[in-house]
């Protein structure tokens, strides 16, 4: 039989084992963030149909979703969790408390061109605060204080969660005279970081027919050097929709410092717009300050109809979204994923000296009761094989009982990184064998190098 050569599909991620520890340890940090703020679990469906998936698609999003059919049913994969979430609000609402908040981790599919850091199955990490009719700014105001407790949980430090607000921008272009356009206009702001002032100023004249006055009003807003709300004073009493983003940006501010979030971290910055009509207020975007090349790694907003196509009833929300897979990808590419965590499958591994087995299954479970992970070697190899397959792995202690050990009622334990062994009562040593487990694994996933 001729073999088939085994291969991964491009833009599909797999790891080996001390790399889907990391990933899985960033999972477990995101969602221990995630449930300080009172955030419910979510997992909706991988696959749903396609009418409820495409419900807001249309152009480029319907290019990019892996379709199929099963009998006469058109199915899709979910290219976001969001719709996912408002089909599961609408569908649930009478059941539901508001605000509901949930947080939901998982895989996502996406048909475009795999490249580096860019993937067509991906993890995402999502909040949402949704609200019945009216969801007040305090909730805006809180997001970064999430955004800021995942990011400092995982081990990162210098980051700055980047925040403005459409109804500013919005409500700016209307003074300028340019509010036919706004939709046009954000999404070439959005651009700005990639293309620069002179491509942008281009696009803004050739593209959308600004004028000079209007294109120089635009590009002096968005590259404002100092507090924004010097500027954005300047305005203010010109339009509604202005000045009500402007008063929830000043709620945000007054607000952010309480909930935790040091001055370091954050940045009011009127360049952020968020190309997707969908936002309709605050935004957010989150860059890792020693690669901002990378672009952000968090981002999101608020919007005033999460269920739209799928109910008649208002149903205001706000959300940020990680792209973990991305992160993580990024991060193992910039040498920043830690080795202090432990990678191992096990804390101990219990090497039998003798061919009865009995006590090794019972210090086994005696020590799994304690909270260490244990694995038993039962194979027949020589010694020096015994402790290369626990290097290899990386479990940090290996215990030996043998004969000696039996009649004494002690074990052996060696530390694999100094190369020490201590005899002792196996509720002795267990102790101390747990109290640097658990040092090791309160370790943070990611480690920021220092700058030369």
């Amino acid at each position: 039989m001729e073999k088939i050569k085994p291969r991964t599909l491009s833009g599909f991620m797999e790891l080996l084992p001390p790399q889907q520890i990391l990933f899985d340890t960033m999972v477990r940090s995101l969602r221990d963030s995630f449930s300080l703020y009172g955030y419910t679990p979510l997992d909706t469906p991988l696959m749903e149909a396609a009418e409820i998936l495409l419900a807001k698609g249309g152009g480029e999003t319907e290019k990019q979703v892996y379709s199929l059919r099963k009998g006469d049913t058109d199915l899709a994969l979910r290219y976001e969790l969001t719709t996912s979430l408002a089909k599961y609000v609408a569908m649930n609402y009478g059941r539901l408390t508001f605000p509901f908040r949930r947080y939901e981790i998982g895989k996502v599919y996406r048909g475009e061109r795999a490249q580096r850091g860019r993937f067509r199955e991906f993890y995402q990490a999502d909040i949402d605060i949704v609200g019945n009719g009216e969801l007040d700014v305090l909730n805006e105001a809180e997001i970064p204080s999430v955004i800021y407790r995942c990011f400092t949980s995982l081990g990162l430090k210098d980051f700055v969660i980047k925040i403005n607000n459409r109804k500013v921008l919005s409500g700016f272009f209307e003074i300028i005279g340019a509010g036919d356009t706004a939709p046009h206009i954000m999404r070439a702001i959005d651009k700005f970081d990639k293309v620069g002032v002179e491509k942008l100023t281009e696009m803004l004249i050739a593209d959308l027919s600004l004028s000079q006055t209007q294109t120089d009003e635009v590009i002096g807003l968005i590259t404002h050097q100092g507090d924004p709300f010097d500027i954005l004073d300047k305005y203010k009493g010109r339009s509604d929709i202005f000045d009500k983003g402007v008063e929830e940006l000043a709620a945000i501010k007054r607000h952010i410092s309480g909930f935790g979030v040091p001055d370091s971290h954050f940045r009011f910055d009127l360049s952020i717009a968020r190309g997707l009509d969908y936002y309709t207020g605050t935004v957010y975007e989150t860059y890792l300050a020693n690669h901002a090349e990378v672009g952000s790694v968090c981002s999101g907003g608020r919007y005033d109809d999460l269920a739209e196509y799928y109910t008649d009833r208002k149903l205001p929300g706000v959300g940020i979204s990680i792209g973990l897979t991305r992160l993580f990808y990024i991060l193992q590419e910039q040498s920043m994923l830690s080795d202090s965590v432990l990678t191992s499958p096990s804390d101990v591994l219990i090497v039998p000296m003798t061919s009865d087995l009995s006590h090794a299954v019972a210090l086994a479970t005696s020590m799994r009761e304690s909270g260490l992970r244990v694995s038993i070697y039962g194979e027949n190899k020589k010694f020096k094989s015994k402790l290369a397959y626990a290097d290899k792995l990386g479990i940090p202690f290996v215990v030996f009982i043998g004969e000696d050990e039996i009649n004494n009622n002690v074990i052996t334990v060696k530390d694999m990184a100094s190369g020490n062994q201590t005899t002792a009562s196996a509720g002795i040593l267990t102790a101390g064998v747990l109290e640097k487990i658990k040092s090791r694994r309160a370790n943070a996933p990611v480690e920021e190098k220092q700058a030369l």
